[in-house]
């Protein structure tokens, strides 16, 4: 078990002279912080603080509507065929429009169960007379995947409680894009006025904390690190929750190691990590973020269904959508586990990681 003199806290905002003083410590000095565009006064202490700060995101998804757009292009770009085959449709051509619209959703990885209940329900209402022209059949296709997203996955904002700090904990496979959505994160609640911690949980992968610590740099949050390489993942969070409440931290953000799902004991160390942070603060961490790789399309179910069973996930960060045409993949992961998508990365920049919204993104989606 790594003892506490054994993980630093690396301020990349202001310096400490506690912890400047440890064999060892990198330290940076102190650099201008720059004012947040935050609409209130940032006092997690102030009631409805968080959920506040959630609505706020939220607003900025509806806002960056075509950074959403053009993120999903290529999977707007299979679906571009519906309007064709919409355009002069007539009742005796349904049959086969019906069954190139079941193409067009499956190419885009919507998932079998998915597409023939939309398909077969768009069929029962055309031939009772409820929609009687292309668009009409348009509209109740976008209000389908609309009510799946809806109904589903409806907690699409940020869950993150009524006190301080809230533990927001990112984990995934190796390659998902996990670290950089994190500091992304970082990122988009730090410009909302929120007091950031990241830890460096990733023990396992040397590079990990240098990369975690370069988007501490980047977003001015200021992080906590293991000292030695043979340091428990579980000692780091604990130390950074810890360190969290003490100094007035708003939000603490866990990076973890990247595992494969079929892994079974780094799948416990999970378990052991989420034991950890709730014996610091009971009830942590408020989510558990699971990072899926958009290009991976429907395969990214079993990881899925493998890391709920073991931690429990609140919500998904899709990433890498903008360079796949398999946006369906959001829904299908939706239906199935009845899990919502909080945000989506539609690119490379640190303002690409968007939150999710439900209208947004079958907008998109749909031309």
């Amino acid at each position: 078990m790594a003892s506490p003199t054994q993980l630093s806290l690396i301020s990349k905002a202001s310096p400490s002279p506690l912890f400047s003083t440890i064999p060892g410590t990198r330290f940076t000095p102190p650099t201008t912080v720059r004012p947040t565009s935050s609409r209130f006064t940032c006092l997690a202490s102030q009631t409805g603080f968080f959920s506040r700060l959630g609505r706020l995101i939220k607003e900025k998804a509806k806002s960056d509507f075509e950074k959403l757009s053009s993120g999903f292009s290529k999977t707007r770009d299979n679906l571009a065929v519906i309007d064709e085959l919409l355009l002069y449709w007539n009742l005796a051509d349904t049959d086969r429009v019906l069954d190139e619209l079941e193409e067009a959703l499956l190419v885009s990885d919507f998932g079998p169960r998915i597409t023939i209940k939309i398909v077969e329900s768009l069929r029962e209402d055309i031939l009772s007379g409820k929609l009687k022209s292309g668009s009409e059949i348009k509209d109740a296709l976008k209000k389908s995947v609309l009510d799946i997203l809806t109904t589903k996955g409806s907690k699409t904002e940020l869950q993150l409680g009524f006190r301080k700090p809230a533990v927001i904990m990112i984990v995934g496979v190796n390659g998902g894009g996990k670290t950089t959505s994190l500091g992304k994160l970082a990122h988009r609640l730090k410009n909302e006025g929120a007091k950031i911690l990241m830890a460096a949980g990733d023990t396992f992968r040397a590079a990990a904390s240098d990369q975690l610590e370069i988007w501490a740099e980047r977003t001015g949050c200021e992080i906590v690190v293991a000292e030695k390489e043979n340091a428990k993942a579980s000692s780091v969070l604990s130390q950074a929750v810890k360190r969290g409440k003490e100094q007035g931290f708003d939000i603490v953000l866990c990076d973890t190691s990247g595992r494969l799902h079929t892994n079974f004991s780094l799948m416990e160390e999970l378990i052991a990590c989420k034991k950890a942070v709730g014996k610091v603060i009971p009830g942590a961490p408020n989510e558990i973020l699971l990072v899926l790789d958009g290009n991976t399309g429907l395969n990214m179910l079993p990881q899925a269904r493998e890391f709920n069973e073991v931690v429990g996930i609140t919500g998904f960060i899709l990433t890498k959508l903008d360079g796949s045409a398999r946006g369906g993949c959001v829904v299908s992961v939706v239906d199935e586990l009845g899990i919502p998508v909080k945000f989506v990365g539609v690119g490379e920049g640190v303002e690409d990681l968007q939150p999710f919204d439900a209208e947004a993104f079958v907008n998109a989606i749909f031309p």
